[in-house]
């Protein structure tokens, strides 16, 4: 058996960042997903290898031209025969093109349609264009993160393009799959990064609710305000990493540092914050960052390497767990979430843009001679 949504066909109208990173997640977890490329006019090599771009792992895709009636007349038939679609246009362009909600709903009444946008189908910023900077910025999202008396810190583009947006995505069209089977009716999902960016803060508006969190930035419990959650330099020019939130893990912190609690200030008088960070600093300066690392583990004092992107993969957790995965000779995150029966998997590297194309629309039930002819009049690569 195949992973949880073995079975699910989508049709994902292509485009960049959070849309293909949600239809890779539902492909990683066994949902068949066409993507439709924009036609270029050059068929790819056969002998050509796996593309550069993860976020394409997973699936097949066939180049149309969307410009072309008989582009359209062909995604609707695909659409025909699909559980869902993704789009990541600005609003209105699907519409335009004859491939609008209404369109693909009147094609197929359980369909769930998926749209991928910054600022959402409607509000006054709607048809403007964006980046993830500016969604998060909106949200209130990008103003907490930074340290004390500086501006703030853009966190890559996790935030919005990827956790408010691109999983918040995958998130809704696997809810609105579940309502289908219910009700026998598809619906849009409208998922926007404004709208997911702010969603991930909640837990920071409740602390400012509870009135424990000041609005300074950095100067509180998880922005590098307090001592015991905080990023420290070591020997080596390393990073190593500390978040012991909790009194019992704060112990067990200072045990490590060989610091004596009763000749400390309690651990969340904040007037001694910036004195403890400054001790804490130096005590991390003495060692590398390998060396602490030894002298964390096993302990419940919540520290961890800060490691690159190209070493993750070597930590023993990850190996142990599988986090990374090497396909086709390289090594990338694997599948998330982990199923105990119906695990995923990269069913396949990423591929040169409509590589199997006669492949797939064949699996999805257009004929070869129609096939042949949309090749022949320029509507498909």
């Amino acid at each position: 058996m195949g992973g949880p949504l073995h079975g699910v066909r989508v049709v994902e109208l292509a485009g960049i960042g959070p849309g293909p990173y949600a239809c890779m997640l539902l492909a990683d977890l066994g949902a068949e997903v066409i993507r439709i490329d924009r036609a270029t006019g050059n068929r790819p090599d056969p002998s050509s290898g796996p593309h550069w771009d993860l976020l394409l792992r997973s699936r097949r895709s066939v180049a149309v031209d969307l410009k072309s009636p008989d582009g359209v007349d062909l995604v609707l038939d695909l659409v025909a025969g699909a559980d869902a679609l993704v789009e990541g246009w600005r609003p209105g362009v699907a519409e335009r093109l004859g491939l609008g909600p209404d369109d693909c709903l009147g094609r197929n009444p359980r369909l769930v349609y998926g749209r991928m946008t910054g600022w959402g189908q409607d509000g006054p910023l709607a048809p403007t264009a964006g980046h993830d900077i500016d969604y998060i910025a909106v949200s209130g999202a990008l103003w907490a993160v930074g340290r004390a008396e500086d501006r703030p810190v853009p966190p890559l583009n996790l935030v919005g393009d990827f956790g408010g947006g691109g999983m918040v995505l995958a998130f809704g069209v696997a809810a609105a799959l579940v309502e289908a089977l219910r009700s026998g009716q598809g619906q849009v999902v409208d998922a926007a990064m404004v709208d997911g960016a702010a969603s991930l803060m909640t837990m920071t508006y409740a602390f400012r609710n509870l009135g424990i969190w000041n609005e300074e930035r950095g100067a509180n419990m998880l922005d590098t305000g307090a001592p015991y959650y905080e990023v420290y330099d070591t020997a080596d020019g390393r990073y190593f990493a500390i978040g012991a939130i909790e009194p019992q893990f704060y112990a067990a912190l200072l045990q490590v540092l060989g610091l004596d609690p009763a000749q400390l200030p309690a651990q969340n008088d904040r007037e001694h914050w910036s004195a403890m960070k400054e001790r804490f600093a130096g005590i991390f300066r003495s060692k590398t960052r390998d060396e602490w690392t030894a002298l964390f583990e096993g302990t419940d004092a919540c520290g961890a390497p800060v490691l690159s992107p190209w070493e993750a993969h070597e930590h023993p957790h990850n190996r142990a767990r599988s986090t990374f995965v090497e396909v086709a000779g390289v090594v990338q995150p694997g599948p998330v979430p982990r199923f105990s029966r119906t695990p995923g998997e990269v069913s396949r590297p990423p591929e040169p843009s409509g590589l199997r194309a006669d492949e797939v629309l064949a699996d999805w039930g257009i004929d070869d001679e129609r096939v042949a002819t949309l090749r022949k009049n320029g509507t498909i690569d």
